[in-house]
């Protein structure tokens, strides 16, 4: 079995509840939630962001607006919804139970290590 693509597929199932993590804290640009990504050591890259998105945006937890700019094309700037508010707080709920059932086991499988 490959450990980079375990990590891997970790990483990705994790990703969209960091990422309504970020915009919990206010709209945001793409590239910032790249930037915050990467500086948390959540390797991510754009065509890996942007799908993931547009299925939250479809899925009516996003939604963005458009603003010029000064130095290009026009940026989105993504935004929870009221539905995504709502989802990233049930998500947080069942976070924090899947966080303390994997530490019950770790901690129990650490214990029966030094046995």
């Amino acid at each position: 079995m490959n450990i980079e693509n375990s990590k891997a597929q970790l990483r990705k199932g994790i990703l969209e509840f960091c990422v309504l993590a970020l915009l919990t804290e206010g709209e945001a640009y793409p590239s910032d939630l790249l930037t915050s990504l990467k500086e948390s050591e959540l390797l991510v890259v754009e065509g890996t962001l942007y799908p993931l998105l547009n299925r939250l945006k479809n899925a009516g937890l996003l939604n963005y607006r458009w603003e010029e700019s000064k130095s290009g094309p026009p940026r989105k700037y993504y935004a929870l919804t009221e539905q995504g508010h709502t989802f990233y707080t049930e998500l947080s709920v069942s976070w924090g139970e899947l966080r303390e059932a994997v530490e019950a086991i770790l901690k129990k499988n650490k214990s029966n290590l030094k046995k």
